[in-house]
């Protein structure tokens, strides 16, 4: 059967979450992120990319290019709220979809022209969600993802665009191949080397040869450039929550060694997060004792992913925990209220050092395992490496030191 599969994306989401709250930033340039010039731009509006602003980029780099900007530092949570309003609609009104980020979604339609019309079906939706919420939203339709994901592009902003089947590589072939998912900026410079700017050039290239030159990889760029793409849309559920516990094989009051052991399981916590690009808002710390008491405590924070930002809350509720009198037999580390995003660590932290600094170090763990970069004050534990438990796989546990 012919696929129908939408991609719907919000445009310019964070900017358009603010314009709802304060009218008096329509039709001007806004930027969001960190203030200083130090942050880096979480998200521009349509006005200020006309200077060359766009994501990721830093503030300071941001104000010269559109001085006139007005900059904002964000507010995650009401954008978490926006993106809640958007999938509540999604969700009623189409049989399965699949929540790519905070601000976009697949939508399989498949067989419902029998019915309604995919077309008719996903402006409907469109129309709904922005009659509802306020939010403007593109889409583009066609038979897989690949395809409907660059034809959103395409239609922006606050459009719709649908490739008949049949159409997609004339469709694709002028485009620029930076258009294509999952091909980076250093992919796109490669291709560039070689004299590979369009799409059509891909398309006329053999697979054999894009294998040779980028592997698995360019194997992949050929077929999404000839616009075949068999991934299913996956039922969205979202995880809520991550955590980890470490039973002692001997109950024990050794401070030096509780401390050590729960920054090793927080660090390795939040590196989950930024692995599965996601945020948390609540922190819960949990302690039992020899005689089987259990206390837990949790405290709401701003939505991070960054170790300096969740690592003194966990200790700070330690502490407050923490009888001496009594022998400790199991600790636990929990982040709950998690939201996702497209960036590795929070963008709206005002500190583009420390940005550069966590991807390194991530970087490192990806390639040798996620004990290659450790604090000091957690070499004293041991955690297990390569979960990932925004995957599917179980949440990352620390196994038992024996000595």
């Amino acid at each position: 059967m012919e696929r129908s599969i939408v991609h719907m994306d919000l445009d310019t989401f964070f900017v358009s979450c603010e314009r709802l709250i304060d009218s008096r930033l329509n039709n001007k340039p806004v930027l969001i992120g960190g203030t200083s010039d130090r942050g880096v731009v979480a998200s521009c509006s349509y006005e200020a990319r006309k200077y060359g602003v766009h994501s990721a980029m830093p503030m300071r780099m941001a104000r010269q290019l559109c001085p006139e900007a007005i900059v904002l530092r964000g507010n995650s949570g009401i954008y978490t709220k926006y993106s809640k309003l958007v999938t509540d609609v999604v969700k009623e009104s189409v049989p399965l979809y699949e929540k790519s980020s905070i601000d976009e979604f697949y939508i399989d339609l498949t067989g419902m022209d029998k019915f309604f019309g995919c077309h008719q079906l996903a402006s409907e939706l469109r129309s709904k969600i922005i009659r509802e919420t306020g939010l403007p939203i593109s889409f583009g339709l066609s038979v897989n993802k690949t395809v409907s994901k660059i034809a959103t592009g395409e239609a922006k902003p606050n459009n719709e665009l649908k490739i008949n089947f049949g159409t997609e590589k004339p469709f694709l072939a002028p485009l620029s191949v930076r258009k294509i998912p999952m091909v980076g900026e250093k992919t796109y410079n490669s291709l560039c080397d070689l004299g590979i700017k369009r799409i059509k050039t891909v398309q006329e290239m053999p697979i054999n040869m894009m294998a040779r030159v980028f592997g698995k990889h360019g194997a992949s760029i050929w077929k999404k450039a000839n616009g075949i793409d068999n991934t299913p849309v996956v039922k969205y559920h979202e995880r809520k929550s991550i955590s980890t516990e470490r039973t002692f094989d001997k109950d024990t009051t050794d401070i030096n060694k509780l401390k050590s052991i729960i920054v090793a399981m927080t660090e390795n916590l939040i590196y989950q997060l930024r692995r599965g690009d996601k945020l948390t808002a609540c922190v819960t710390f949990k302690i039992r004792y020899s005689d089987f008491q259990t206390y837990t405590k949790q405290k709401r924070i701003s939505y991070s992913s960054s170790d300096h930002s969740i690592l003194p809350v966990v200790m700070e509720l330690y502490e407050s925990l923490y009888q001496r009198r009594l022998l400790v037999r199991l600790i636990g580390v929990k982040f709950s209220h998690l939201v996702s995003g497209g960036h590795q660590i929070n963008l709206f932290e005002d500190n583009d050092k420390i940005l550069s600094l966590y991807q390194a170090m991530d970087k490192m763990r990806e390639r040798f395992g996620d004990r290659a970069v450790i604090r000091a004050a957690g070499m004293d534990a041991k955690s297990i490496s390569r979960w990932n438990p925004f995957n599917g796989e179980p949440p990352p546990l620390l196994p038992n030191r024996r000595r």
